[in-house]
Formats: C-alpha cells, sequence, structure tokens
C-alpha cells in the first residue's frame, strides 16, 4: 500500500500553507516543500503588462492587497513547468470581487511550482491569510501525536457534533484548478487503491459520483458527509468545476466517522467526526487514519 503513495507531498522540513479558496478552516490546507524550481518558457505578449493588469479597485480579497502593476508585469510573462500561468492563478479573485465584511483570498495555485514560480505574490497572500505565517523563513508545525491532548470531551448539551480535517495532494499530479482529465483520474486510482487496504475500524467503501444518482448524492449532503456541487462561482471561476463529476467520489469507514473525499478542492479531504463533544476521541481516529493510510509514514521516507 505504502507505494501507491509515493509520489505524496512533500517535505517536513519546509512547508507553506495555502487556503486556496479562502474557506476560512486553518485545516484546508496544501504542504509544499521549498525544492527551488525553474519556471516554465515566458508566454509571447501582444499587448504590454500595463494594459492587461486587472481593474482590482472595488476587490475586496488577499490578491487585490498585494497585486501592484510591478507585480504584475514581472509574473505576468512567466509560467509553471505545467504552463499554469499568473492570469489563471488570479481569475477567480478577478471575477469575484469579495463582499465587504468578508475578506477571501482571491487566487489558487495550479500545481505545487506555482508556490515558487509566483512567490511574488502568493507569500505575502500567504502571510496575510495565515495571520503572519512567513513561508520564507517559518516552518509550520506538525503534531499528529493524540496522547498528548489530557481533556477534549465537550458537553453534549452544547456540542451537537465534531470533525478534524486536513487537505492533502499527491506529488507531481496538477492540483484541482489546473488538472487534466487523466490526472484526475490518476487520483482518484492512487487513492482509492491505498483505502482499500483500511482494516477493521477504519475499514470503508468507496462512492464514485458518476455512479451515484441525484437522489444519493443530495442525501450524503444533506446528512453532511458529502460535499456540496460545485455552484459556487469561486469554484467555477478557478477551474475546479471542470468536467464534474468525473472522477470525484468519496470514501468512508462502515460508520461513517472516518472519511476522505476524493478531487474536490483539494486532492483530498481526510476528516473524522461523529455525533456529539468527544473530541479526543475525534482526533485520535484522525491521527490513526492518516497513519494507517500511509500519509503519516511517508513524512520519513518520501518527504511530505
Amino acid at each position: 500500500m505504502a507505494n501507491n503513495f509515493a509520489r505524496m507531498l512533500s517535505s517536513k522540513r519546509n512547508v507553506r500553507i495555502l487556503s486556496l479558496i479562502g474557506a476560512g478552516s486553518l485545516t484546508a490546507g496544501f504542504l509544499l516543500n521549498r525544492e527551488r524550481v525553474t519556471a516554465g518558457a515566458q508566454a509571447r505578449r501582444v499587448y504590454p503588462a500595463s494594459a492587461e493588469y486587472p481593474d482590482l479597485r472595488k476587490h475586496n480579497n488577499c490578491m487585490a492587497s498585494h497585486l501592484t502593476p510591478a507585480i504584475y508585469a514581472k509574473l505576468v510573462d512567466k509560467t509553471t513547468p505545467n504552463g499554469y500561468s499568473l492570469d489563471q492563478a488570479i481569475q477567480t479573485g478577478v471575477d469575484n470581487p469579495g463582499h465587504p465584511f468578508i475578506k477571501t483570498v482571491g487566487m489558487v495555485a495550479g500545481d505545487e511550482e506555482s508556490y515558487e514560480v509566483f512567490a511574488d505574490l502568493l507569500d505575502p497572500v500567504i502571510k496575510e491569510r495565515h495571520n503572519g505565517y512567513d513561508p520564507q523563513i517559518m516552518t509550520h508545525p506538525t503534531d499528529l501525536d493524540s496522547s498528548k491532548l489530557t481533556s477534549g470531551n465537550f458537553d453534549e448539551r452544547y456540542v451537537l457534533s465534531s470533525r478534524v480535517r486536513t487537505g492533502r495532494s499527491i506529488r507531481g499530479l496538477s492540483l484541482p484548478p489546473a488538472c487534466t482529465r487523466a490526472e484526475r483520474r490518476e487520483v482518484e486510482r492512487v487513492v482509492v487503491d491505498a483505502l482499500a487496504g483500511l482494516k477493521g475500524d477504519l475499514a470503508g467503501t468507496y462512492y464514485s459520483l458518476t455512479h451515484m444518482t441525484d437522489q444519493e448524492q443530495q442525501q450524503l449532503i444533506d446528512d453532511h458527509f458529502l460535499f456540496d456541487k460545485p455552484v459556487s462561482p469561486l469554484l467555477t471561476c478557478s477551474g475546479m468545476a471542470r468536467d464534474w463529476p468525473d472522477a470525484r467520489g468519496i470514501w468512508h469507514n462502515n460508520t461513517k466517522t472516518f472519511l476522505i473525499w476524493i478531487n474536490e478542492e483539494d486532492h483530498t479531504r481526510v476528516i473524522s467526526m461523529e455525533k456529539g463533544g468527544n473530541m479526543k476521541r475525534v482526533f485520535d481516529r484522525f491521527c490513526t487514519g492518516l497513519k494507517e493510510v500511509c500519509f503519516y509514514n511517508l513524512i520519513g521516507v518520501h518527504r511530505w
């Protein structure tokens, strides 16, 4: 099963985090190593960068706060080795100005190389979104030792349900805003093959959206197990809704307390949840599930 995750992202020593759409969840992160990458060939431009600079005067998102004409001119002709451009990365923020009282991120990363090629913009966006986290000099701490929790069982009169979740992506495959159909299907294959090896309380089944009826999908959405259909303009403008529902699905254990969403906003969303206020038990299951599926064990071997 470990071989299935031989390409998992990225370095424990040097990581950066970006909530791609800006849902406000600190678990919806993306981990990436700080290895230097080379930008792809520069695009041939007919008009000067100043003529292409977007009108952001009425926008309220992190991208708009940091994208100056100078930075745009510096980055606009660059692409990642996969061909992803700055204009693609910022399009969702250009198309969605935001709300006066809700500041979203305003951009996405199309692949892991985006974090290096467009660092002049992404670094300050990350720093603002994550309360001063500087990916150039700081390392995000990861601690999945659930035995350190000495409390966490909350009064069920006030807590209806508890959940812990994280996002993980697979090295070498473009992210949902830019992935091809083949890459998206490869994500599904790799993850489903690995999950098939889970045993005991974590044993479960994968359900592909392409094989579900509309009624079955809606029931899972209403029960808060499945992600919603991609109707948000933040998703559609970023490119994440392409080819829906091809290669999307949900895996869950038999008790629906450990779930993996495949190819929604990240390659995977790993979720531990249950009714009631026993957050300690939820976090323990979360950590165990990550270890069993090799997300955690591959850190030391494959530089996750």
